[in-house]
Order: structure tokens, then C-alpha cells, then sequence
């Protein structure tokens, strides 16, 4: 990291500084295809800080001064929009999820993570920051489908890393025609979009500190049959009609991969993007995990990801302009260089990747959020375990692999970028 940076985190990145504003966020709107804020259009550079309400927490992985410290330095680098878990569900001690969960069974809550949540908005509020709130999720770090499918059935969630992958999303297809399960997940949906802030007092849906809901962090349906898709479909249109009609006042998402996460289907990409109450498209691009870049050359692979991704976005122009829609990379992440979790290792390959996403904001993109912040966290373990720091990896990930230290000379490319888009 430059030796100036160095010095401006050290000036900046501090618990003391930011502590508060006189200026509170805005709501943000989307007219013809672009974010609008305090009547301006308005793009941005955030990250990914899932782990966020569980440090604001007093409870288990609780850690208030850290989270003042990681807030402070985003921040400083000019990162006010962070997409962020509401919470896990299920029970705590399932290998690769997150904990403490959140909602334990259904309808019952774990109150300190509740008002950990309440704590982590009127700090955002605080800051001018804003967060993107998702509410599910198709993968089993945070119990997700599989765990609404096991509270609506019986029948026990299968895990990945341990079942593997192919039998798991046969099993994740099935929440998309459990009338049952999804019943549990409006409920959840009642109960977060509905709540009053125990901190501030202040409705969710008054709170300017939240830039979007999103149903779910890669909603998919697992499948390219038309009871599938009918359902999941039903599903996501059930969904952003409750959240509108409990919240008409924020911008709402699907939190969808794009084509990626539509079985490449573009009909059903389509479906997906227009559903009633929708506001922008999102996409995410993985170009290791879709195997556009070798874990062993993500340097020398660095040119065709990047093809690959221009490809890839060029995909979703013509949908989001026909429906009016800006598109926001929400999620993107490039390991660090050969291959390596390790804290030191250096991340010549990301750095190169995040300029190039960056330079797109303002054109084909009106946001993005890399995937995902680890500021300060030290790493015990190279795979998550109850009690270890949080980083921007979730449990079932290396930790340190996607993640940015403050350390990282990515945080010189992301000060940089943010300084030349609010120019």
C-alpha cells in the first residue's frame, strides 16, 4: 500500500472520526435507468460486509469497536453502500454456516441480533452510509432454502462441501413449489421489512440508512422445468409484493446472478427482471468459479476474465434498457495471486480485475459492490470456526481468499477509482 494512503488511514480510519454527520441520507429512486439521489444522478463503488448487524450485536461475535473501526474506514475511502445479511437461519454449530443465526425456528428470533441489526443501521445513518438488506439465500451458509425446506418438511438440509453440489441444488429445487416453506419465509419477511428500529425509533421503511431490500442473495430456481420456473417465478412476485406494499418508500432488488443464475435461460432471465416492483437489474460475475480464470495463472488469465465479463454484462444491457432498469454488479470477486487465503499474499490479479469493474461504473454499470471487505480481521483458521473474526469470506469459504484487508494494495485501486468517479 502507498506509504499516503498509509497515512490517510491512519488519520481517517479511526472510531473517533465520522462518529457522526449533520446530514442524513436520502431515499434513492431510479429514473430512466438511473439511481437518483437528492435529485442528482447518483452511482457508487460499495462492498460486500455481510457479517455487519453480527458485530453491531452484544451478543456471541459481537464486537462494537471493530465495527466502528471497519465503518470509519469505509467511509474514509468513500464506501457508503454496503450489501449486507439481515441475518442466518437455523440453528448455530452447522458446518459452513454462519453463526449466531438469527432466526432460530420459525417466527423466533435471537433479540440481540435483532437489535445488533437496529444498531447497525443508525450507525450507517450516522456515516451517510447505506445498505442493501437480503433477506434469503439459495446456498447453505446462512441456512437459506435448505433450511426453510427443513423447517416445512422434516426432511434434514443437505450441505454442500459435505453431500455435494449436484445432489444439494436437487434438493434446493424443491422450495420453489413448497407452498409451506415459502409461507415461513413471507413471515420472516413480515418480520424484518415491518420492524420498528428499537435504536432510533424510526420504522425500517422510513429509514433512509437502507438503500434497497433484496429478496434473496442468488435467488435460483435449480432447474429448466416449467413447474420449477412457474414457481419460483410465484415465488419472487409474492415476495416483492409484500415488501412494496410494507415499504413503498426503498428500491427493492432480486438479488439474482443475472443469466448466470437463470439456468442461462434468457426467457427466463427476462421473467426474473420483470417482476412488479422491481427497480434494477443486478448481476454477478465469479470469473474463477465460472472457470474463466485457472487458480494457477489468475494473473496470466486476467485479459480473457475480462473479455469474458464484457461479454457477459454486454448480455443484460438491452433487458435493463428496455425495462428501464440501472444494472448494478452487486457481487465480484478475484482470489488473491496463486490461488493463496493467505493474509500476505499479494493480489496483483485482483487489483487488476476491480480497475477494470470500476471503470465501468458511470457507463454500463450504475454501482458495483466487490466481494467483499475483511478490513482489520486476523484469520485463525483457513476454514471458518465458531469464534473466529469475520471476514468477507462466509464459513464455507478459504478465509482470506476474495476478501480485502486494509492492508491490501486493492484498497489503494479502490480510494483511487472512488476518487475519480466523484470528480
Amino acid at each position: 500500500m502507498k506509504i499516503a494512503l498509509k497515512c490517510l488511514l491512519g488519520l481517517l480510519c479511526s472510531s473517533a472520526v465520522f462518529s457522526c454527520s449533520s446530514k442524513a441520507p436520502s431515499f434513492v429512486t431510479v429514473s430512466d435507468g438511473q439511481f437518483v439521489r437528492d435529485g442528482k444522478p447518483y452511482t457508487y463503488i460499495g462492498t460486500n460486509f455481510w457479517y455487519g448487524p453480527i458485530l453491531a450485536s452484544d451478543g456471541k461475535g459481537g464486537d462494537f469497536e471493530r465495527l466502528a473501526q471497519e465503518l470509519d474506514c469505509l467511509h474514509s475511502l468513500g464506501i457508503d453502500n454496503l450489501r449486507v445479511l439481515v441475518g442466518a437461519d437455523g440453528k448455530d454449530g452447522v458446518f459452513s454456516r454462519v453463526e449466531p443465526t438469527l432466526q432460530k425456528a420459525p417466527g423466533v428470533y435471537n433479540d440481540t441480533l435483532l437489535v445488533g441489526l437496529d444498531r447497525f443501521l443508525a450507525e450507517l445513518g450516522k456515516r451517510d452510509m447505506q445498505a442493501v438488506l437480503y433477506m434469503n439465500n439459495s446456498w447453505e451458509w446462512s441456512g437459506g432454502y435448505g433450511q426453510y425446506l427443513e423447517w416445512a418438511t422434516g426432511e434434514k438440509a443437505l450441505i454442500p462441501l459435505i453431500d455435494g453440489y449436484w445432489p444439494f441444488m436437487q434438493q434446493m429445487r424443491r422450495f420453489q413449489t413448497s407452498r409451506e416453506a415459502q409461507e415461513l419465509f413471507y413471515n420472516h419477511v413480515k418480520a424484518i421489512v415491518g420492524r420498528t428500529n428499537s435504536v432510533t425509533g424510526k420504522p425500517y421503511r422510513e429509514d433512509p440508512a437502507i438503500f434497497a431490500w433484496q429478496i434473496g442473495n442468488e435467488p435460483r430456481c435449480f432447474s429448466s422445468e416449467k413447474e420449477i420456473q412457474d414457481g419460483f417465478i410465484g415465488w419472487l412476485t409474492e415476495s416483492a409484493r409484500l415488501i412494496k406494499e410494507l415499504d413503498p418508500n426503498h428500491l427493492l432488488s432480486v438479488g439474482s446472478e443475472g443469466a448466470w443464475g437463470c439456468e442461462n435461460d434468457p426467457a427466463l432471465l427476462e421473467r426474473v427482471c420483470s417482476i412488479p416492483g422491481i427497480d434494477y437489474m443486478t448481476i454477478h460475475i465469479w470469473p474463477y468459479n465460472w472457470s474463466w480464470a485457472r487458480p494457477e495463472h489468475l494473473v496470466e488469465d486476467l485479459p480473457e476474465a475480462i473479455a469474458k465479463t464484457e461479454n457477459y454484462i454486454g448480455l443484460h444491457r438491452e433487458l435493463a434498457r428496455k425495462l428501464g432498469q440501472p444494472i448494478v454488479c452487486e457481487e465480484f470477486g478475484y482470489p488473491r495471486d496463486g490461488f493463496s487465503p493467505s493474509r500476505e499474499a499479494s493480489t496483483e490479479g485482483r487489483d487488476g480485475y476491480y480497475k477494470y469493474m470500476f471503470s465501468l461504473v458511470g457507463k454500463s454499470l450504475q454501482g458495483v459492490n466487490f466481494w467483499g471487505w475483511s478490513g482489520y480481521a486476523r484469520p485463525v483458521h483457513s476454514q471458518w470456526e465458531s469464534g473466529d473474526p469475520y471476514t468477507g469470506d462466509p464459513a464455507q469459504e478459504a478465509q482470506g481468499l476474495n476478501g480485502v484487508y486494509v492492508t491490501d494494495t486493492t484498497v489503494d485501486v479502490i480510494k483511487e477509482a472512488i476518487d475519480n468517479l466523484n470528480q
